[in-house]
């Protein structure tokens, strides 16, 4: 292996860095990460299993010596606290919005040394994105909304159901999709479920956090207020995690809610 010996304590950016290559410079992971594809190549063994992502055995961390250690949203501040405390090179983001979780391929990047890796991939996904725009009706350059968008809420969690918040509205927008739920930026929050009927939907898509694509769409499609509005169940993965997956969640959001314009 070369490079810094990296622990990576989310799984966006055990994702990120697989993405860019840079496989071979994980040393441990949570158990929650998808193991690299290509770590067993770079490695003797597979990164080290540390734990889950808000509970780690930062003991077990503390025996890989790790160069550098990578975490990620608010709910792992107490994670990163309790490392620096250690004395860990903490590399820490907390992306809010699209722009944040491209911006943050380039950081992890140069965090694991692989700097031109790390700008390669932002480019590569912005491109990406660029050809979804390119493909889907109702763009507007002013940055402003066009009527002929479908309107979409997306649900992150379903007891109580609460709409998708962070980079959900960007990436609803880049499908070219409308979101009037939860503005960029801001945190998921609970729904009233008489503004989500009175949005007059077209699209509901499901992304339970933890559950993969483990959900029965019957389960919101019996509500009341979801009406006759067709019900998507995507792996939580691919709009949750700001990782390369967000961009494969929005080209797989772009053909649904574009079928004739867009094929992922």
């Amino acid at each position: 292996m070369t490079g810094p010996r990296v622990v990576s304590l989310a799984p966006s950016a055990t994702a990120t860095v697989a993405a860019m290559g840079a496989a071979d410079t994980l040393v441990g992971v949570t158990h929650h990460c998808d193991p690299p594809d290509d770590a067993g190549d770079a490695h003797d063994c597979d990164p080290a299993p540390v734990g889950g992502w808000i509970d780690p055995d930062l003991d077990r961390v503390t025996t890989l010596d790790p160069d550098v250690v990578l975490t990620s949203d608010a709910l792992q501040a107490d994670v990163v606290a309790a490392c620096r405390d250690r004395g860990f090179d903490v590399r820490h983001r907390e992306p809010a919005t699209l722009a944040d979780v491209l911006d943050g391929f380039a950081a992890r990047g140069r965090a694991v040394d692989r700097a031109a890796a790390g700008e390669t991939l932002a480019a590569a996904c912005r491109d990406r994105l660029d050809r979804v725009a390119d493909a889907v009706p109702g763009a507007d350059e002013s940055g402003g909304v066009a009527p002929a968008r479908p309107v979409v809420y997306c649900e992150e969690w379903s007891d109580p159901p609460m709409a998708a918040g962070n980079w959900v509205p960007d990436a609803v927008r880049a499908a070219g999709g409308r979101y009037p739920f939860v503005d960029p930026g801001e945190r998921s929050r609970e729904v009233d479920p008489a503004a989500v009927s009175a949005a007059d939907l077209d699209h509901v898509v499901v992304h339970v956090c933890g559950h993969g694509n483990r959900v029965d769409p019957a389960t919101v499609a019996e509500r009341d207020w979801i009406g006759d509005t067709p019900v998507h169940v995507l792996d939580d993965s691919l709009l949750n995690q700001p990782s390369p997956a967000l961009i494969d969640g929005i080209e797989r959001l772009a053909g649904l809610l574009h079928p004739d314009s867009y094929t992922p």
